[in-house]
Formats: C-alpha cells, structure tokens, sequence
C-alpha cells in the first residue's frame, strides 16, 4: 500500500492507527525504500572518485615532498639549536667550561651534535646524525670550524684566544642548515647565528624584509 512518509510509523497513509502485524509490515516497507535511498557508489562513479584522487596526488606530490623536506630542515635546527644552548646553560650552571661539536658537519643528516666538559670531556648530552633530518646539511663558518665553547659567564672566547680551549680549533660562529635534495628556490634554508656574548639565534637568511622577525641581523 502506498506510504505516507509525514504520518507516524504505526500510521497508514491516512494517519489511521495500525495494528502490531499490520504496523510491521509497514515499517519494513519504509525501511526498504530508506536502504534503496543509501545504497553505495556505482561502479562507475568508484572509478571516477579513484581517477579523481589519483590526479589529486599527482599534482601534490612533489609540494608535499617538498615540504617535507624543509620540515627536515626545521628539525635538524631546532636540534642544533637545542644543543647550543643545552652547553652555555650547563657552563654557566657549572662554572666551567662547557664545548658544543658538531658530529658530522657538511654531510646529509650531518645534524648529530655532542655536549662535553671542556676539561675532562665527560659527556654532558648527544644527539644522533640523521635524527628526523636525514636529508638536512649543517654548514660551520669558518669552514675548517665544528665546535664553540662557553664559559662560566656563557660567552664565547674573544679575541685574540678565539679559539676552542679544549683542542685550539676554530671557534665556531654560524650554522647553516640547508638539504641536500632540494633546489635554493625551493629550500627554506636556516641559520644559527653565535654571539661572542654566548648569545644563540636563529634565523632565515633568505628573509629580506626589515621588520620579518625571521630576518637575519646584519
């Protein structure tokens, strides 16, 4: 019989009160036309809606390669940053001097660090080449240069002992983390810049605008 879909469902299609067999039978007969209403996707569309999704992908793969790539970049500064600061808090701390080193400087995922008591080389902390950024290059200037030292103060050595007490190398006074598969167009390169002052920041070089807070100091 036909179905009046505004009346209750132990109602006819004149809203008469059904009985329970009665009301049953009516019930099922909306319930089927409901899951007629719901059935899923034809064959057709399926393949339409995977077509669809495929073509998604492949305009966003390479954006998303991209980004991850610079979110490798990102992870490895935070580290190295990190770590700086991990050394001139636990010299100042200490009293003492404390040595930050690059591990592995100017290789893919060469963003592994260690933080060591200048004058017995007691581990103080460590972290692993290639920890979330297998792809990211860390860069020291001067080139020759892969650690700093803080004093008790938490500043660096000046001129004209401007180098590390622990060994004589180069002080170190600037990283760049870069990667190595992704264009400078497309490379969202950072910097951690090191103050004679014990001071560590980081910034993004390739910012130009004078009141982006990312800007590097000149």
């Amino acid at each position: 019989c036909p179905c009046n879909n505004q009346c209750p469902l132990r109602m006819d299609s004149v809203c008469n009160l059904l009985g329970d067999q009665q009301g049953r039978c009516l019930l099922m007969q909306r319930l089927s036309h409901i899951r007629q209403d719901v059935l899923g996707l034809s064959l057709i569309e399926l393949v339409i809606t995977l077509a669809v999704l495929a073509l998604l992908l492949v305009i966003g793969a390479p954006s998303i390669s991209e980004w991850l790539q610079n979110a490798q970049i990102r992870t490895g500064s935070e580290s190295i940053l990190s770590g700086l600061q991990t050394a001139r808090n636990e010299a100042v701390r200490r009293n003492t001097n404390v040595e930050f080193r690059l591990t592995n400087p100017t290789t893919a995922g060469g963003t592994g660090w260690t933080v060591i008591l200048a004058n017995t080389g007691e581990q103080i902390q460590a972290a692993a080449n290639s920890e979330g950024a297998r792809n990211a290059i860390a860069t020291p200037t001067p080139n020759d240069a892969a650690a700093v030292t803080f004093n008790g103060f938490g500043r660096t050595p000046t001129a004209p002992n401007n180098v590390n007490p622990t060994d004589g190398s180069t002080l170190m006074t600037q990283i760049d983390i870069d990667s190595a598969v992704l264009s400078a167009a497309n490379s969202r390169e950072l910097r951690i810049l090191i103050s004679t002052g014990g001071q560590v920041l980081m910034c993004e070089p390739t910012v130009t605008e004078a009141t982006d807070p990312r800007k590097c100091p000149l």
